[in-house]
Formats: structure tokens, sequence, C-alpha cells
């Protein structure tokens, strides 16, 4: 079997745990935050976004796999959701301070 289907069903699986809402503790920096900072941010924006993370890379870790044009879109794919994702975690799943 290939490294990249293994890595593929893994971040899938860790992709479908988080969305269950059952990996909160998988993501990094919130299961060791304090009670105060964790409800600073909206978890199932979060949940969302990591979750969704996981599958997407997961899917172009597939499509590299599968196809020539994975080879092109890849790296910087995965650069683009990495950056997207820290952007939204900082600002959409954060709540609003009133």
């Amino acid at each position: 079997m290939e490294i990249s289907y293994i890595t593929s069903a893994i971040l899938l699986l860790l992709g479908a745990v988080v969305l269950c809402g059952k990996g909160d503790f998988l993501i990094a920096g919130y299961n060791t935050s304090s009670e105060e900072e964790k409800a600073k941010y909206h978890i199932k924006r979060l949940r969302g976004l990591i979750g969704g993370n996981c599958v997407l890379v997961a899917a172009l870790a597939l499509l590299l796999r599968l196809t020539e044009i994975g080879k092109e879109i890849f790296a910087p794919a995965i650069v683009a959701s990495c950056v997207l994702v820290i952007v939204l975690a900082n600002t959409w799943a954060k709540k609003k301070n009133r």
C-alpha cells in the first residue's frame, strides 16, 4: 500500500472525528487552553475549519497520487488552505467581545 493512501485514510478519519465533535482534544492549542481561553471561540466553527481542512488535505493527497495535475497544485493548495484556516480560526471562529 502506498504511503499517500495511508496518509489520506488517516486524515479522513481524523477529519471525521473532529467534524463529529469527538476530537476537540486533537485541535492543537485548544486542548491545552484554559476554560477562559476556550470560551473565546465558537467550537463548532473551529471544528468545521480543522476537520474540513483535514478532509481537504486528504483529498489533495489522493489527487496527487491519482492524477498528473495533482503534482502541480498540491503544495500551493496545502499552503493556501493552512493560511486560510489560520486566518479564519483567529477571526471567524473567535467570539466577538461585548
